[in-house]
Order: structure tokens, then C-alpha cells, then sequence
């Protein structure tokens, strides 16, 4: 937050073409998820001024392609190192934003989004390109034969529509406009509209490091039609989306009539596979971060614990004795452990999930809805439910909350098919002593990450899912290769 004064008396504008402007729809309150007070107000775009946006993205791309890769890594590492120094404004901005805890928000927030800007500052400069062998090619009707040699370049994509969810709203833009710049595109962010005070903010800093006029543009609104204005433009070659599959789908339609390149990173409804020879205090560990890591609202959380029906018993009187230990509060306080969810909407959408497990005969061992000594905010506590079975709607549908579900199994033949059993197959782990029962058990899940006895990322791997999870990875060097275009040159040896 800029240090002139609290963002609920700041002005936030957007940014298109270099020139800041106000929303031709007026203004948004944004509300802070635990005290229900107005955090600032965010400007609301029109459908012309996304589309202007688009437009003077694709005007800025030429020039920014032809941009010294060296330059472009200079500017971003410059914002890295002016994001370092700002994270102390920005911080306590993201935390009244999104609710997440002091904790997660002062090390997993702004840091990690540094991380990514130096770590694509660092590659920008690097040569994509792959030289291919030489052909030996007949004579043809078409050509004279001989040796054929070849090279496969990258070219940037484009202009990328950059949608990000209101999760890590600056580290999950940050994800995307990173690579997407140091590979030549130009961006149009838009920020999930519950939080989009940050961005913009990191786009006020993109703009003072010196990023040329159009080359980041960013655009906020509560209604869907600026951001779907994105996804039919002609100005546009890409989306990048990270969100719900329900939006996802409609991004994938809205895109077909101009072949947009997309990548779309969508729901999960993580497997936590805990084998009969688990280490159970791993296993808790893992699944426990369900509760602990931003109240659940993570895509690759473990949320379906999947459990040998011998370990059933201890894993459950495990978990059940963790949940209630787990502070709930006030986010800024740094011993709590679960903060509020993003707004009253979410909350209801979890409680009904809650409701639907009971009503089709699972245990609630746990029950977080509406903790008694929180007066005000959007919280739901630690919830775990058990006696599932792997068809109930909480078993199979996305919570995005802090709710564990418990599934027994008796083979691992089931426990593979039950952890498969959704539509879903981002994030999923497996438990187990034996590192090469659980790696082959790995092999086996439909899914686009697997981890093996802990829930720690690797940023890069590729990361995407299977099935309604989503289309193409990014991270390290995949995030580079997402944002271009695979070009053949070929000529005669």
C-alpha cells in the first residue's frame, strides 16, 4: 500500500496504454473477509476499456518483442528488487484483501512473487531454440533432394490475458506475467474481483521500474463481462486462467472462435492416499495443511483423505485431535493458524457442502461452521468429516475451504480407483514407507502432480492438472514455454 495514506482513502485507477484511468463503471468496495469493514475501492472497467487494454497491448507488442532479451531482464529484476522493498506497504494490504494470515501472508505472499520475477530474470536472456539433426531428403516434386537442416524457435505468443484468482492474488499474477514478459508477450492482468488492490498496486510499481507504455496493462471489475470481453477479443492470442473449471469451460468456449492459446489451471479435489505402512504423523501432517495453509481456499490442498481401512481409526482420532487445536482469528495475529474465508458467499458455499455431507450419512467429527468467538469476519473453522463414501457430493465436488474428508479403503486397487473417482486431477499424494510401492501407486493416479510423503512443492515442475483441472503447465522453465509458439525453420545443407 502506498505509504501516502491508507488504500481505503487512496484513488485506484487501472492501467491501459500508460495512462491511468478511472472505472467508466465508477467503483467497488473491497471488503476485508475478517472484520467486514472496507478495505479501498477498486475501479470498475467497462467492456471498451477492456478492449482498449487488449488493444494497446497488441500495439506495444512489436516493439516489446524486439526489446534486447537483456533489457527485459533488467526490468524485471528491477521490479523484483522494488517489490522487496515495498512488501512492508503491500503486506498488511494483501492480508485486510484476502484474510490470510500474518503468516502466510508476510512469507508466502509477496516473497514468493520476488522469487518468480528474479527467477524469469534470470532466463529471459535464455535461447529457446532447438537445432534439429539434418534431414537426408529425397528428390520430390517439389524440391531438389540433399541434406535438410532445420531449427525450432520460440516466438512469443502475443498478448496474454493474465487471470488470476483471489487466493495469492500477487503471487499467481506474478506466475503468469513473469514468463510471460521475459519471453516478449505483452499482458492485460485482471484480478479476481475480490481482491484487487495489490495488483494494481503492482502495476503502479511495474509502471515506475519503467516497463514501456502497453506493455502491462491491467483492468478490475465485479462483473464478468470486461474479463469475458478478454477471452473473445481479437487483440488477444492467449489466456491465462487460473479459477474455478466452471469458469474454465467457458473460457475454453469463448475462445474457440479465435484459437486462443489457453492455459488454465482449475479446480482440484486432492487425494491424500495414506497406505496401510504410512508414517501417520506425516500423513497429518500433510493433511492437516488443509486447515492450516489460507483456510483450505488452495487448489492442490489434500482435501479426500483416502485411508487403509487399518489405519482408518488413527487417522481419524489423529486429525479430530489436530482441528480444534488449530487457532482461529484474527489474521494479523501472528499464532493464528486459520483466518477467514474470502467473503460471506464462500462461507455459505462451504456450509452447504458441510450440510450435504451429514444429510447423505457421513460423521461430522469436526464442525467448523460458525465458530462461536468470532463475532464478525467470513470464518469457518477446522471441519472434518468421515465415514465418507467416495460418491458423496463433499467427496467429489471442489470445497475450496478448511474441510477434511475420510475415506476408507481395503485394497490398494480401490484406494487408486477412489482417488481417481473425480472429475478432478491436479494435486494428489500418496503415503507410504515403502518409496517404491508409493512411487508405482503414483504412476497410477490421474494426475497432474503426485507427492510422495509431503505436501512441499517443487516450483520447477510442471504444474497443471488432468481431466477438468485444466489445459497446459507452467512453472520454471515450462512457464516460458507456455507463453510461445513453436516456429520451423528449414533450409537446404
Amino acid at each position: 500500500m502506498s505509504s501516502s495514506g491508507s488504500a481505503v482513502d487512496k484513488t485506484y485507477k487501472m492501467l491501459i496504454g500508460g495512462d491511468w484511468v478511472l472505472g467508466d463503471e465508477g467503483t467497488t468496495p473491497i471488503i476485508n473477509p475478517a472484520t467486514e469493514e472496507i478495505v479501498g475501492y477498486a475501479p470498475e472497467a467497462s467492456v471498451a476499456q477492456a478492449e482498449a487494454a487488449a488493444q494497446a497491448a497488441q500495439d506495444a507488442f512489436p516493439k516489446w518483442w524486439r526489446t534486447p532479451p537483456a533489457e527485459r531482464a533488467r526490468l524485471l529484476q528491477a521490479l523484483a528488487d522494488t517489490l522487496r522493498e515495498r512488501q512492508g506497504d503491500l503486506v498488511p494490504l494483501i492480508i485486510s484483501e484476502t484474510g490470510a494470515t500474518a503468516m502466510v501472508g508476510s512469507r508466502m505472499q509477496v516473497p514468493v512473487a520476488i522469487e518468480r520475477f528474479e527467477r524469469y530474470a534470470k532466463s529471459a536472456a535464455r535461447s529457446l531454440d532447438i537445432a534439429l539433426p539434418p534431414s537426408a531428403m529425397q528428390a520430390t516434386p517439389l524440391a531438389a533432394g540433399g541434406l535438410i537442416g532445420g531449427v525450432v524457435q520460440r516466438q512469443p505468443v502475443g498478448v496474454v490475458a493474465c487471470i488470476s484468482p483471489y487466493n495469492f492474488p500477487v503471487v499467481n499474477m506474478a506466475g503468469k506475467i513473469a514468463p510471460a514478459l521475459a519471453v516478449g508477450c505483452t499482458v492485460v492482468m485482471k484480478p479476481a474481483p475480490q481482491d484487487p488492490l495489490a495488483v494494481i498496486e503492482l502495476a503502479e510499481i511495474m509502471h515506475e521500474v519503467g516497463f514501456p507504455p502497453g506493455v502491462i496493462n491491467i483492468i478490475t471489475s465485479s462483473s464478468p463481462a470486461p474479463a469475458a470481453a478478454l477471452t473473445t477479443s481479437r487483440n488477444v492470442d492467449m489466456v491465462s486462467f487460473t479459477g474455478s473449471t466452471g469458469v474454465g469451460v467457458r473460457i475454453m468456449e469463448a475462445g474457440a472462435a479465435t484459437m486462443k492459446r489457453q492455459l488454465l489451471e482449475l479446480g482440484g479435489k486432492g487425494a491424500g492416499l495414506v497406505l496401510h505402512d504410512a508414517d501417520i504423523a506425516k500423513a497429518v501432517s500433510a493433511i492437516q495443511s488443509v486447515w492450516a495453509f489460507h483456510s483450505g481456499q488452495i487448489c492442490t490442498a489434500p482435501t479426500r483423505a483416502i485411508v487403509h481401512r487399518s489405519r482408518y481409526d488413527e487417522l481419524v482420532a489423529a486429525l479430530a485431535n489436530v482441528a480444534p487445536n488449530l487457532k482461529v482469528g484474527d489474521p494479523t495475529a501472528m499464532d493464528t493458524l486459520v483466518g477467514p474465508v474470502i467473503s460471506a458467499a464462500q462461507r455459505g458455499r462451504i456450509e452447504g457442502y458441510i450440510q450435504a455431507g451429514a444429510d447423505e450419512g457421513a460423521e461430522i467429527i469436526v464442525d467448523g461452521r460458525r465458530p462461536a468467538h468470532m463475532e464478525r469476519g467470513f470464518y469457518v473453522a477446522p471441519t472434518l468429516i468421515a465415514g465418507c463414501t467416495s460418491t458423496m457430493t463433499p467427496v467429489q465436488e471442489e470445497i475450496f475451504g478448511p474441510v477434511v474428508v475420510v475415506v476408507p479403503f481395503d485394497d490398494e486397487e480401490e484406494g487408486i480407483a477412489i482417488a481417481n473417482s473425480t472429475e478432478f486431477g491436479l494435486y494428489d499424494y500418496v503415503f507410504s514407507q515403502d518409496s517404491d510401492r508409493a512411487y508405482k501407486i503414483a504412476r497410477q493416479l490421474r494426475s497432474g502432480n503426485v507427492g510422495i510423503n509431503s505436501a512441499q512443492r517443487n516450483h520447477e515442475a510442471p504444474f497443471g492438472g488432468f481431466k477438468m483441472s485444466g489445459v497446459g503447465r507452467d512453472g520454471g522453465d515450462f512457464g516460458m514455454l507456455c507463453y510461445t509458439e513453436m516456429q520451423s525453420i528449414i533450409w537446404p545443407g
